[in-house]
């Protein structure tokens, strides 16, 4: 039953995948586009299928969040002009939404299956190429995009668990606590 289960989520992973590229215009930034899109889309539902989706969420927020800011905080910086010549390109927002979807995807619920892992980790890679492609980014805003994001997947999940699991713990010392008070007053 957990076999099957397994597959099931691998196929729609590819499926999810597959329907972004079949709803593109023939483009390669469209192909970009729309699997920045599916990446996370993907990850979201898995997490959400596993039980972590509000966790998964509000990690995307964040890290979409903060590498906004950091393009409009940046202003007219070298670092953050698009080789288009306008500016917002430091990190690569695109690179950063694809690379997030394609890590949890990998570290959450494609573990057991190297073949789907391969796809989405060139689909992730095909986002940050699609986006030098366009001019859209340079391959160092695009670098920094995918550091962003895995950073933030990777590390603030560590700490969001370490956090839950301290919390549940203070949780459960505290009700035993409460127990051991109850059964001595009687």
């Amino acid at each position: 039953m957990k076999q099957t289960l397994l597959q099931y989520r691998n196929i729609l992973v590819v499926a999810v995948l597959a329907l972004a590229l079949c709803l593109s215009q023939k483009t390669v930034e469209s192909y970009g586009d729309n699997l920045q899109i599916a990446l996370p889309v993907a990850a979201f539902g898995c997490r959400i299928a596993t039980g972590g989706g509000g966790d998964y969420a509000a990690r995307f927020v964040a890290m979409l969040g903060t590498v906004h800011l950091t393009k409009w905080g940046l202003g007219d910086a070298p670092i953050n002009i698009r080789p288009s010549g306008s500016l917002h390109g430091f990190p690569s927002g695109h690179m950063a939404a694809a690379s997030f979807g394609a890590s949890s995807l990998v570290n959450t619920c494609i573990q057991r299956s190297p073949v789907v892992k391969t796809i989405v980790i060139l689909a992730a890679f095909f986002v940050g190429g699609s986006r030098i492609e366009s001019d859209s980014h340079n391959l160092w805003q695009v670098l920094a995009g995918a550091l962003w994001a895995l950073l933030f997947e990777r590390s603030v999940r560590t700490t969001a668990g370490r956090l839950r699991r301290l919390a549940r713990k203070r949780k459960g010392v505290r009700m035993a606590a409460g127990t051991s008070k109850e059964n001595t007053s009687r």
